[in-house]
């Protein structure tokens, strides 16, 4: 990451060293590391932070109504995404499971 300033650069750099140097090879200091009970697994977990976080975006006064009502659609959309791609690894479970039965079936 380029910075016009020498100094803020060098303390990047060291900072992206340690880093390394601790093991992680995915954050940077940038983009610091996400806390092993945030990482998403499966869609499940995807869709249950966006049922929280739409919980919190309604009970936000200090949001206006079409903050909220973005804040939300956006969340919504995301969130169908989500359950879609939960759908669709259930489909490909049940796919890969009858393909092995298929094929077990027939060595037999």
């Amino acid at each position: 990451m380029p910075y016009a300033d020498p100094e803020k650069a060098k303390a990047y750099a060291k900072t992206y060293r340690r880093t390394r140097r601790a093991g992680d090879q995915c954050s940077t200091p940038v983009h610091p590391a996400i806390p092993i009970e945030v990482r998403f697994r499966t869609a499940a977990d995807v869709v249950k932070v966006l049922e929280e976080q739409v919980g919190a975006v309604k009970a936000d006064t200090t949001l206006g109504t079409t903050d909220r009502a973005r804040t939300i659609g956006y969340l919504a959309s995301v969130g169908l995404r989500a359950i879609e791609a939960g759908n669709l690894a259930a489909r490909i479970e049940a796919l890969e499971s009858v393909l092995k039965n298929r094929e077990k079936g027939e060595r037999s």
